[in-house]
């Protein structure tokens, strides 16, 4: 398809064939191409597809709450958030093709699966609340059960995000990714008045937050950035190093697809078609957790070695 004169295609739309998982390559992508196409033709921005995605989401969260003579709403449910994701698909991939990137339209982006499990989470509380016994006596446990899988799905979207981004740093350069540093962060906030700016200002500070949260708890990976600022300066790395870096990180981009929909989602439609919803935050708390710990573990040791060799003077500039 021409794009402002320029032929895009399928492939170029893809954030990279090391992070794509297999679910997304062979469904969520063909399709999402299939509405980034049309949107651009019709010049539909890739926010309002954002937008729609978030509004699409929680009508699916509010339908998981039905149960017993209404469970075929569960499965309309199922079809809306399988739409909502093609849609958060759709609005990258029309970004990439389009170049229409922003940090907000990222922000948006990232936002839109919280609203969807928000909703999710409040119709599996009080669905458990009315159909089981044993949190009929005890309400109060569902709703805490609820707080701690919805902070662990936040902190796991969020690491999974940034050991993506990392790797798409070295892979494809500043450009191929969206890798931030809060010096970085802090300098433009610093920039923008308070005055006519208020909603972007806001924003601002919340992902500043957001990003300085990824960067405490990846202490090594900070180290290596540092090392890598002090021998390349604001220059790439060298290819050698990236290539090395590449290699030892892309078996873990698996964990990253892991952590963030598909899985996830399966979890989720198996709970609830079985009628024991709650299984899903057990699945969110108990499975991924472990998952997200053995991931950082794992990223951590690489980037202390890296940093290691650097410091050895493994490698040098190209």
């Amino acid at each position: 398809m021409k794009v402002n004169n320029k032929e895009v295609s399928y492939k170029q739309t893809l954030k990279s064939m090391d992070t794509e998982e297999t679910i997304d390559l062979v469904f969520y992508r063909p399709i999402g191409f299939m509405w980034a196409v049309i949107c651009a033709k019709l010049g539909i921005s890739p926010n309002a597809i954002t937008i729609a995605s978030i509004f699409i989401g929680v009508a699916a969260g509010v339908l998981f709450y039905f149960d017993g003579d209404l469970l075929w709403l569960n499965y309309v449910g199922i079809v809306l958030l399988i739409l909502a994701n093609s849609f958060d698909s759709a609005d990258g991939q029309l970004a990439r093709m389009t170049g229409q990137y922003s940090r907000i339209g990222r922000i948006l982006d990232g936002l839109s699966g919280d609203f969807w499990f928000v909703a999710i989470y409040f119709a599996i509380c009080f669905r458990v609340d009315g159909t089981s016994d044993f949190f009929s006596q005890y309400p109060w446990l569902i709703w805490v059960i609820a707080i701690v899988a919805g902070l662990s799905h936040a902190k796991q979207a969020a690491m999974a995000d940034y050991y993506r981004q990392f790797h798409l740093y070295f892979l494809k350069g500043k450009d191929g990714s969206e890798l931030d540093c809060v010096d970085q962060l802090d300098e433009a906030y610093r920039q923008v008045p308070w005055k006519g700016n208020f909603w972007k200002k806001a924003t601002m500070f919340f992902y500043r937050n957001y990003t300085a949260n990824q960067e405490v708890l990846t202490p090594n990976m900070q180290k290596l950035r540092r090392k890598l600022k002090s021998i390349f300066g604001d220059d790439e790395p060298s290819q050698q190093f990236r290539d090395a870096f590449r290699a030892k990180s892309k078996p873990l981009m698996k964990y990253t697809n892991w952590l963030s929909f598909n899985l996830r989602t399966i979890a989720l439609f198996a709970a609830i078609l079985s009628q024991m919803p709650w299984l899903y935050f057990a699945f969110e708390i108990v499975v991924l957790n472990a998952m997200m710990v053995y991931m950082m573990r794992r990223h951590e040791n690489i980037c202390r070695m890296l940093t290691k060799e650097l410091e050895d003077g493994a490698f040098k500039r190209d």
